[in-house]
């Protein structure tokens, strides 16, 4: 059972457009919302070549894509907004870590979105990337899914303040959305680890150790997927000093520290959850060397008791023809009182000594 419901993309060129993911059964799908504070217009299943009717340059526009395997159709997404290739490639390309790049006209953002699968150890994992330019924020999702279905509901019900705001904040609000998701899974993880603890303290079952060893795993890929995360929440803010993308408004700087502050705390309590499975691990062994120590004195008890008894009935074994207490009548009794007084008293000296 693998941890990650991924295969191993392949090694393209930077310019090649291909999809490398796992959802290449996906119908490619459109979904744009037109909204300011006064009006919300919502439109789906459209034509790329029909966006001009529909896109508004005094409004927001939140274009939301389903579906990467249709590579002509994206082509002609990509020709509409002057998208290069290398960064349609990198939409495509779901091996590619967490980064942030920026130019004159747009900021490009790619991001996993994880989380944790039911009634299993597996993680699953997509990614998501977004264009954000002056008043239009575009959003590549593999595949249909709820992510966003409450930030949805917000917009058609005028909830908080993205009506307010401009496509900038809706960046922010959608990867917070996203950030989410690492909370649930890293809980998930920590209540299986919890479990994992208890199991290791009552049972040397060695699927136990196992299982340790895949969320080990487990919480390593999410340190991995959060550390460039941090890194690219980081840069975000040199975007205000720089003067290369300017369509993101000052206030909302802040909110994206915000989201560094929470990649930042995600980072501590994975090490911190590292260490718990490590002791879980040391537990683990401990507690085997304890029994195997257990047994080894149990049978070291059971072997010093023997000697004398082995020795003595060596002794008596031998065929010697004279041996002074072969003729005694009462040989045989006497010798068995005293081999069981050797037993008792060797059992009342180790008791004394507590041995066992």
């Amino acid at each position: 059972m693998r941890k990650i419901k991924y295969k191993k993309g392949k090694k393209l060129q930077p310019y090649n457009l291909e999809y490398t993911g796992i959802h290449k059964t996906k119908d490619s799908e459109i979904q744009l919302f037109v909204y300011d504070d006064l009006n919300l217009s919502e439109y789906e299943d459209f034509k790329v070549a029909n966006l001009d009717k529909y896109i508004d340059g005094q409004k927001t526009n939140w274009i939301n894509i389903h579906g990467l395997n249709n590579v002509e159709w994206l082509k002609s997404i990509s020709a509409y907004f002057k998208i290069d290739n290398f960064m349609l490639a990198d939409i495509m390309n779901t091996v590619r870590r967490t980064k942030l790049e920026e130019s004159h006209e747009f900021l490009f953002f790619n991001i996993k979105s994880i989380l944790p699968t039911e009634n299993s150890d597996n993680i699953n994992v997509e990614q998501i990337s977004f264009l954000l330019k002056e008043g239009v924020l575009i959003s590549f999702q593999e595949k249909r899914s709820d992510f966003f279905t409450h930030i949805r509901e917000r917009i058609r019900t005028h909830s908080g303040l993205v009506r307010e705001k401009k496509a900038d904040y809706l960046l922010y609000v959608l990867l917070d959305a996203i950030m989410e998701n690492f909370y649930i899974t890293l809980e998930n993880e920590e209540d299986k680890l919890e479990e994992l603890i208890n199991l290791s303290k009552q049972s040397p079952d060695p699927e136990i150790l196992e299982r340790i060893e895949k969320h080990r795993d487990n919480f390593n890929f999410l340190k991995r997927s959060i550390i460039p995360l941090r890194d690219s929440l980081y840069d975000i803010k040199s975007i205000k000093d720089d003067n290369v993308f300017n369509a993101m408004e000052s206030d909302t700087f802040s909110f994206f520290a915000r989201l560094h502050q929470k990649s930042l705390e995600l980072l501590e309590q994975i090490e911190s959850d590292m260490g718990s499975l490590e002791s879980a691990s040391n537990f683990y062994f401990s507690a085997q060397t304890h029994k195997m120590n257990e047994i080894m004195k149990t049978l070291t008890i059971v072997s010093a008791i023997f000697i004398p008894l082995t020795f003595i009935v060596g002794v008596y074994g031998m065929n010697f023809e004279y041996m002074p207490e072969l003729k005694r009548h009462y040989g045989y009794h006497t010798v068995m009182g005293a081999m069981f007084l050797i037993v008792v008293g060797m059992i009342i000296y180790f008791k004394k000594r507590r041995w066992f």
